[in-house]
């Protein structure tokens, strides 16, 4: 099983903390569709006859391609791929692109998962982060989705801002529980670099939230998704059981998949190999027929810590029988030391060849990870 990835690089403007690559269009989208279909041409043989199980169809904003646009790519997957029988199809979203006839048409056309973009529910965080919906456009998204029978729906939040508060966290989380969502995915805000927010931070005028206020965050997420029956199943990833995120898994997983787009990354096993970030660049060569990637060939080491990398990050951990029939005894042995090590400080667990750090850690599982790396 592959999974097939599309960066659609279009925001209608771009949000005060967001790093991902994005440009706001010119003029309309129809010649991104073309030329993703050009290069799905161009690199139908790269998973060789993998079946596809996901498609994803990731941004920048993709609820800026209209359906149309959306159908016409997937026609072209399924005639240059084996695609399986039941694939997921997942579109990110932002709540002021729906409605609930556009929700209605992309069931129509294929896509049976949305993620959408709420990031928080509360109007003042809304407004510093720089999202153009307000709080009521994104409870309508969630219903207006449920009503179009996408019951698979995912909602993005975003905790430890150093402007809003653990009550309104609190409360994020409690609306959300209240909607018909199946899987949410939150993550701690980061200061990425050229964005407007980490400018603020550089002059002053905020500052990231102290270690122990994203601590009592992290604890309060745990604790209401519990509540309600959600499985923290990934650092950031959280939801029902038969709910988690196919396509993201499958790269947590090490299954090989094919990015499309500028900036889109692909993995086959041994090479990653990327695109452009610029969309003049990579649109450039594919009018000429031709690809502009750049390819780096993985050595073991590359290969090794991908793996702790990746695997690390959720419930299911490394399997140190994977690791010694792939990277021999000598490192799964150090694997299962420094797995002890955590296990007797109660940090990790370790279940026959299944070594997997406890979900109430995940916070600090980067510090734990590198302990793994060669």
């Amino acid at each position: 099983m592959s999974g097939i990835y599309i960066h659609v690089p279009f925001c209608k403007h771009k949000c005060n903390y967001c790093d991902f690559y994005s440009i706001v269009p010119a003029s309309g989208t129809e010649s991104f569709a073309k030329y993703i279909s050009q290069e799905l041409r161009l690199r139908k043989d790269y998973l060789a006859d993998n079946a596809i199980d996901t498609i994803y169809f990731g941004g920048g904003t993709p609820s800026m391609l209209g359906t149309d646009e959306i159908e016409a790519i997937l026609n072209v997957i399924s005639a240059n791929f084996r695609v399986s029988q039941d694939p997921e199809i997942t579109i990110e979203a932002n709540p002021d692109d729906l409605s609930l006839s556009y929700l209605i048409d992309l069931r129509t056309v294929g896509v049976n998962r949305i993620s959408i973009g709420i990031q928080s529910f509360d109007d003042g965080d809304l407004k510093q982060l720089g999202r153009r919906h307000n709080a009521t456009q994104a409870i309508k998204s969630v219903e207006w989705a449920a009503q179009a029978q996408l019951d698979n729906i995912s909602v993005d939040l975003i905790y430890g801002l150093p402007y809003s508060s653990t009550k309104i966290w609190k409360d994020n989380l409690t609306t959300s529980f209240g909607l018909p969502v199946k899987h949410l995915s939150c993550y701690h805000l980061i200061f990425e670099e050229n964005t407007p927010l980490f400018s603020k931070m550089n002059k002053g005028i905020v500052k990231p939230v102290d270690e122990e206020l994203s601590v009592e965050q992290f604890e309060v997420l745990q604790s209401i998704a519990s509540q309600n029956k959600f499985i923290h199943y990934e650092i950031s990833n959280l939801a029902l059981a038969g709910y988690h995120s196919r396509h993201n898994t499958s790269y947590w997983k090490q299954v090989p998949y094919l990015g499309l787009g500028p900036s889109a990354h692909s993995y086959n096993g041994t090479s990653r190999c990327w695109s452009p970030r610029s969309i003049s660049e990579w649109s450039g060569a594919i009018a000429k027929g031709r690809l502009a990637i750049e390819v780096e060939t993985l050595s073991e080491n590359d290969r090794i810590n991908d793996y702790f990398l990746t695997s690390l990050r959720t419930i299911w951990g490394a399997n140190l029988a994977y690791i010694r029939k792939n990277f021999g005894n000598k490192i799964a042995g150090r694997a299962k030391e420094t797995a002890m090590r955590y296990f007797n400080l109660g940090i990790m667990d370790v279940n026959g060849d299944c070594i997997s750090i406890k979900p109430k850690h995940f916070l600090t599982s980067d510090g734990i990870i590198v302990d793994f790396l060669v």
